[in-house]
């Protein structure tokens, strides 16, 4: 057996995204809702990844410059204030996806605006299969793996159920996809 391993130009890339992760409790109870929906309607594919809105889709980036995504993300953020986010009830990309509803505001679209930018003019990040999707935050509870007839249970008992949150954004998280699942490798701090 050959133990001199040759890695593919593919094995050179890892997965990457950057995202909002909200505080506790609301954390907690987003990720209660994505168990619920694993339990319930057997769509567990929300939990390979924290609570999160995303704000640039996923990506390829080299492993061994990683620490300078990190460098320019942080001093990109560096320069951005802090907002608020509001959750309000629930909504659907149907017939696959049920998520928290998050309420677009200038803030909101204007940082998720200035990232895409930054990220295609600084990174040379270009996701051209979501270039022609607007913006629309959202947490999501279950997608992928709930199927047509789950779904329309599932939305039967969500669509008019209440949430209404708000928290502070102070810090923006740069998640991996590690083995299974997604996970938070740098967080940056708002102004």
């Amino acid at each position: 057996m050959n133990s001199n391993v040759i890695e593919s130009p593919r094995n050179k890339f890892e997965r990457y995204f950057v995202a909002i992760i909200p505080p506790m409790p609301i954390y907690e109870e987003v990720d209660k809702l994505k168990r619920y929906f694993r339990d319930h309607y057997k769509s567990g594919a929300a939990l390979n990844s924290p609570p999160h809105i995303t704000l640039h889709m996923p990506f390829e980036w080299k492993k061994e410059k990683e620490a300078l995504l990190c460098s320019k993300l942080e001093a990109f953020f560096a320069t951005e204030n802090k907002f608020n986010v509001e959750l309000f009830g629930f909504s659907c990309f149907a017939p696959k996806t049920i998520f928290v509803n998050v309420v677009k505001t200038e803030s909101l679209e204007n940082l998720e605006k200035e990232l895409h930018m930054f990220c295609k003019t600084n990174l040379n990040l270009f996701n051209a299969r979501y270039k022609d999707l607007p913006f629309h935050p959202h947490m999501t509870v279950a997608f992928r793996d709930l199927s047509k007839t789950m779904f329309a249970g599932a939305w039967n008992e969500f669509k008019d159920k209440r949430v209404a949150e708000k928290f502070d954004v102070a810090q923006i998280a740069l998640l991996k996809f590690g083995e299974k699942i997604w996970e938070p490798v740098c967080y940056f701090s708002l102004n």
